[in-house]
């Protein structure tokens, strides 16, 4: 019912820049937190940064100063750019969503299909 697509990612050299967006459809009645999650190989699914609908964000130590999250809450879209990259940022992102589908239904957590970033000269 409820889809977030993800788009953006790749690969880019260190010192680099990129920009990560993920959008939600389907029957959304309210969106409360969104936010990136970055998985390494090897390692576990980590909390990149989240932003509240009111515009509140919550930035990883890691990647504070380089990335900033954004969202458009009309168009239920989170974003993430990202400067200054390094190799220590490869990993796979997913987007969240904290979707209520009805008033007094939720939140439920849904997730984006991930998508690669790869920091390397």
């Amino acid at each position: 019912q409820v889809q977030l697509v993800q788009s953006g990612g790749g690969l880019v050299q260190p010192g680099g820049s990129l920009r990560l967006s993920c959008a939600a459809s389907g029957r959304i009645f309210s969106i409360n937190t969104m936010g990136w999650y970055r998985q390494a190989p090897g390692k576990q699914r980590e909390l990149v940064a989240d932003i509240t609908s009111g515009g509140i964000t919550d930035i990883s130590d890691s990647v504070k100063g380089r990335f900033t999250i954004s969202r458009d809450n009309v168009k239920n879209t989170v974003y993430l750019q990202m400067n200054s990259l390094k190799p220590e940022d490869t990993a796979v992102y997913y987007c969240n969503a904290a979707v209520r589908l009805r008033a007094k239904d939720g939140p439920y957590n849904y997730w984006g299909q991930g998508t690669q970033v790869t920091v390397s000269s």
